[in-house]
């Protein structure tokens, strides 16, 4: 699964660490998913989305094989 999710947080000037606040995870969790380490749950995506103020699948795509 592909993630826009350190670009988006450029757009909104918004460090890992604070990120990982505002979602209630750690600052690794948000490092792993955004070198493609690890895929968070249907729960962290929402509120990523929610953070963000965009649909989840402006954060996340599927690539093929997925």
């Amino acid at each position: 699964m592909k993630n826009n999710i350190r670009v988006e947080r450029a757009r909104q000037r918004m460090t890992q660490q604070e990120l990982a606040e505002r979602t209630g995870v750690s600052r690794q969790t948000i490092n792993a998913i955004e070198q493609g380490k690890f895929n968070p749950s249907t729960v962290l995506a929402l509120k990523m989305s929610l953070v963000f103020g965009i649909p989840v699948n402006e954060i996340f795509e599927l690539e093929e094989g997925d």
